[in-house]
């Protein structure tokens, strides 16, 4: 039986439930599924505005000012690809049974952690950890 059969639609994942059943890893998969389907409908509306602003625009100011907004978009657009490439990476943990567990240490991502950022891998202490060695690494 699949989780979405028992999974009503205000269903929030609760700590007092058991970390990652069946409910919790289908309320994840629909939330990751809904907001990939979101950017990639984002992408779509933005490849079609840039094939429409291809056209020539005689004034400098006013090239120069499309130029910027079209390097602001395909800068949004490459985020937005990397973005669905971790969506796609955090679907894979769910089918392999490894969501919500830090890549690091092996400990249950908090709820609210993955709830606010359903493509988490670690934890929020090993996250900063790695981030204030990024950090240091960067400033040698």
């Amino acid at each position: 039986m699949r989780a979405e059969n028992f999974l009503e639609d205000d269903y929030r994942p609760a700590e007092s439930e058991p970390f990652m059943n069946a409910r919790q890893l289908e309320y994840f998969r629909r939330k990751l599924l809904s907001w990939k389907s979101e950017l990639l409908s984002q992408s779509a509306e933005t490849i079609e505005g840039l094939q429409e602003s291809g056209r020539n625009v005689p004034d400098i100011a006013d090239r120069a000012s499309e130029e910027t907004d079209r390097a602001l978009e395909l800068r949004t657009r490459d985020r937005q690809r990397k973005l669905v490439s971790k969506i796609d990476a955090a679907l894979r943990r769910i089918e392999n049974g490894e969501y919500g567990y830090c890549d690091v240490t092996g400990e249950p991502i908090s709820l609210r952690r993955l709830d606010a950022r359903p493509i988490a891998t670690m934890t929020l202490e090993a996250q900063e950890k790695h981030e204030r060695r990024e950090r240091v690494h960067r400033e040698d």
